[in-house]
C-alpha cells in the first residue's frame, strides 16, 4: 500500500460515515482526498527515480527517517501529515547523506539531484561512496588528498611556468610600461588559480560560497600571515604612499563584499562596479606612478647639474657592466650546440625534456623527488602550451615543438573545455569537433613548419604568446573545476561547509606558492616588494574574483546571481578581513612605516586565533 492510499483509508475511516447504502463526508475531507488523489497521480510518474530513496523509510527536511503514518487519524492529523509528505518529496540537500546508515550512503547519492556536479571529469562523491564499501572511506579521503595535492600543484606550474611568460611576452608586444603591465597583466598572471577557482565555484550556485570563502579567506592569509613572514624575514620600512592607496583600495572592495553578503545576491549593476573599482585603482596607479616619475626625473636633473662628472660617472657605469656581461657570455656561445647545428629531431627532443641535468646534478635528494612528481605535468603542458619568452635570443622559438603544440594543444584544449562536451559533439551528425579541430590543425601547424626555418623565429612568433595564453586559460579553468569538486565531495563526506572549506583548504592551497615566493623576494633585500604584491594582488583577486565570475554568471541567472549565507561564519569571515586590514592601516603609520618582527609576529598570532574560531563556529561550539 502507498502513503497516498493508506492516507485515503485513514480519513476514510475517521471521517466517512455509513447511513444505510447512503455515504455522507464533510466538504473539508472531499479537498483532501482530491489533493491525494492528485498526489497519487503524481507518485505514479515520480516512483521509478524514488525507488531507491524508498527502500529506506521515508525522510523530513533534517533527513531524519519518520515512520509510516496509522490507520487512524483525525482530519487535522491526516492534513498536517500531507504537509510532512509533501515536503518529503522535494530534494534532500546532499550532507544529509552522513545521517544515514553507511550501506544506503550509495543508493542516496545516486538518487538525489543536489549531489550531482554540473561539470568535471570525475564524480568524486560517487566515487568515494559506491566505490568503496565504507569501512574502506577513510582511504578513498586519503587518496583524494594526494589528489587534491597534484591538482594544486598542476593549478601552480601551469599558472608559474607557462600563463605568466606569454603574459610578460603580450605585455611587451603591446608596448605597455612596467606600471601599466604590473596592475592588469602581472596581477592577472599571479592571481590566475584565484580568479579561475572562483570563476568556477560561481558556476554553481552550490558552490557560491566556496569562492566567497576562498577569497576572503586567501585575502586574511596573504594581509596576515605572507605579510607577516616577510616582516619576520627582513624587517624594513614600508613605501607610505602605494601602503596606504592599496590598502584604503582593499577595504573598499572589502566593505563592497560585506554588502553582497548582507544582501545576499549580486546583480548586474554591482558585478560591473567591481570591474569599475578595479579600473580605478588602476588609474590611481598610474597617475601616481607618472607624477612620482616626474618628480624623481626633476629631482635628478638638479642633481645632475650640480654634480655633472658624478651623475656622468653613475650613469656610464650599469652600461659598461651590461655590455661586459653580454661580452662575456658571448665568448662561450661556441661551446654550445648552436641550433645551426642541431637536426630537427634533436631539437624537438631536447624541447620537450623538463630535467635540466645540470642543475639534477647539484641538488639534494627531496628536491629529486619533487620533481620526478613534477615530471608528468610539465611534459604534458610542454607538449601543448606554446611559450614565447623575449629575454632569449632566440625568444624561445623552437620549430618542431610549437607546430606540434597547435595540434596537441588544440586537441587538449577542445577535450577539457566543459569536460569535452563541446569536443564530442557531431557536426551533421557525423563529424566529431575534435576531428575536424584536428584537421584544421594539421594544415596550419604544416603551412607554419615549412615557411619557418630552426635558426630565426618568424614574424608572427608573438601570435604564438596570445595561443599560450589561451590554452593556459583553458587548462587552469578546468583544473579549478576539478579542485572545486573535490573540495564539495569532501565537504559532504565531512559534513563541512563550503565556506569552511574555502577559507581553509582551497585558500592555503592557492596561496602558499605566495607565502614561499613573497618570503624568498623579501630575503634576498627586496621587502618592499614582497609586501606591495600581497596587498596589490589580492586587491585583483577580490574585484575581479567577484566581478567577473558573478558576471560571466549572469545571463543565466536573469542577470542576478543568489548567494547562500552561512549565518555567524560569514559574518566573521568579513569582519576578520576587515580587522586585519585596519590594523595594519594604523598600527604601521603609527610605527613610523616600519615594519617589525614583533608586527610580523601578532600578524601570524590573529590568523590561527581567526582560523580556531572559524572552525568552531563550524563545530557550533561558536553560536549566537
Amino acid at each position: 500500500m502507498s502513503w497516498t492510499e493508506g492516507l485515503l483509508v485513514a480519513i476514510f475511516s475517521g471521517s466517512v460515515k455509513r447511513v444505510g447504502c447512503c455515504i455522507t463526508m464533510k466538504a473539508g475531507d472531499a479537498v483532501v482526498i482530491c489533493w491525494l488523489l492528485w498526489l497519487r497521480s503524481a507518485d505514479c510518474h515520480t516512483r521509478e527515480p524514488l525507488r531507491a530513496a524508498e527502500s529506506h523509510p521515508p525522510a523530513n527536511v533534517a533527513g531524519i527517517a519518520e515512520p509510516h503514518p496509522s490507520g487512524n487519524t483525525s482530519n487535522a492529523s491526516s492534513l498536517s501529515l500531507l504537509e510532512e509528505t509533501s515536503r518529503s518529496m522535494e530534494v534532500f540537500p546532499c550532507h544529509n547523506v552522513v545521517q544515514l546508515n553507511g550501506s544506503q550512503w550509495c543508493s542516496f547519492v545516486k538518487g538525489n539531484e543536489d549531489c550531482k556536479f554540473g561539470s568535471g571529469f570525475i564524480d568524486y562523491l560517487q566515487g568515494a561512496v559506491c566505490g568503496f564499501c565504507h569501512s574502506l572511506l577513510p582511504l578513498a579521503i586519503v587518496l583524494y588528498a594526494v589528489w587534491l595535492f597534484y591538482l594544486f600543484m598542476f593549478l601552480g606550474i601551469t599558472a608559474e611556468k607557462f600563463f605568466c611568460p606569454n603574459l610578460a611576452a603580450i605585455s611587451t608586444s603591446l608596448k605597455l610600461s612596467h606600471n601599466v603591465a604590473g596592475v592588469t597583466f602581472l596581477a592577472l598572471g599571479n592571481g590566475a588559480p584565484d580568479l579561475f577557482s572562483a570563476i568556477a565555484a560561481f558556476s554553481d550556485s552550490r558552490t557560491a560560497n566556496l569562492a566567497i570563502g576562498a577569497l576572503f579567506g586567501a585575502g586574511i592569509f596573504v594581509t596576515t600571515v605572507v605579510a607577516g613572514g616577510v616582516g619576520f624575514a627582513r624587517p624594513f620600512t614600508v613605501a607610505s604612499r602605494p601602503f596606504l592607496r592599496d590598502v584604503i583600495f582593499y577595504m573598499a572592495a572589502v566593505f563592497w563584499a560585506f554588502l553582497v553578503v548582507y544582501y545576499g545576491s549580486i546583480d548586474l549593476g554591482q558585478a560591473l562596479g567591481y570591474l569599475a573599482l578595479y579600473a580605478v585603482y588602476v588609474f590611481v596607479v598610474i597617475v601616481s606612478s607618472i607624477i612620482y616619475q616626474k618628480s624623481k626625473n626633476e629631482l635628478h636633473t638638479s642633481l645632475c647639474n650640480n654634480h655633472s662628472e658624478i651623475c656622468d660617472t653613475e650613469d656610464a657605469f650599469p652600461t659598461c657592466i651590461r655590455r661586459s656581461i653580454h661580452e662575456n657570455s658571448s665568448e662561450y656561445q661556441s661551446l654550445i650546440e648552436t641550433e645551426e647545428s642541431k637536426s630537427t629531431k634533436s631539437i624537438l627532443l631536447d624541447s620537450l625534456n623538463p630535467i635540466d641535468f645540470q642543475k639534477w646534478r647539484r641538488k639534494r635528494l627531496p628536491w629529486k623527488i619533487f620533481k620526478c612528481l613534477k615530471l608528468p605535468i610539465e611534459f604534458l603542458l610542454l607538449l601543448c602550451v606554446p611559450v614565447v619568452d623575449f629575454d632569449q635570443d632566440d625568444h624561445n622559438w623552437k620549430r618542431p615543438l610549437n607546430c606540434l603544440q597547435i595540434v596537441t594543444g588544440s586537441l587538449v584544449c577542445i577535450l577539457a573545455f566543459k569536460s569535452g562536451h563541446y569536443g564530442l559533439l557531431l557536426i551533421h551528425g557525423q563529424y566529431p569537433v575534435w576531428g575536424v579541430v584536428l584537421v584544421v590543425t594539421l594544415i596550419l601547424a604544416a603551412i607554419i613548419f615549412f615557411s619557418t626555418k630552426n635558426e630565426e623565429p618568424p614574424k608572427f612568433h608573438c601570435v604564438f604568446a596570445f595561443v599560450g595564453f589561451f590554452f593556459s586559460i583553458i587548462l587552469i579553468n578546468s583544473i579549478a573545476i576539478e579542485i572545486v569538486n573535490l573540495l564539495r565531495s569532501i565537504g559532504i563526506i565531512f559534513n563541512l561547509s563550503n565556506t569552511v572549506l574555502g577559507l581553509t583548504l582551497l585558500a592555503w592551497g592557492n596561496s602558499i606558492g605566495d607565502l614561499f615566493s613573497d618570503i624568498t623576494v623579501a630575503r634576498q633585500g627586496y621587502p618592499r616588494m614582497a609586501i606591495a604584491a600581497c596587498f596589490g594582488g589580492i586587491i585583483f583577486n577580490m574585484l575581479f574574483g567577484i566581478g567577473l565570475s558573478s558576471l560571466i554568471e549572469m545571463p543565466y541567472n536573469n542577470n542576478i546571481l543568489e548567494i547562500k549565507r552561512e549565518g555567524l561564519l560569514d559574518w566573521i569571515l568579513v569582519g576578520s578581513l576587515g580587522l586585519s586590514l585596519v590594523m595594519s592601516f594604523v598600527f604601521i603609520p603609527l610605527q613610523g612605516f616600519k615594519f617589525t618582527r614583533s608586527y610580523g609576529i601578532i600578524l601570524v598570532s590573529f590568523y590561527v586565533l581567526f582560523v580556531i574560531i572559524a572552525l568552531l563556529t563550524e563545530a557550533e561550539i561558536i553560536h549566537i
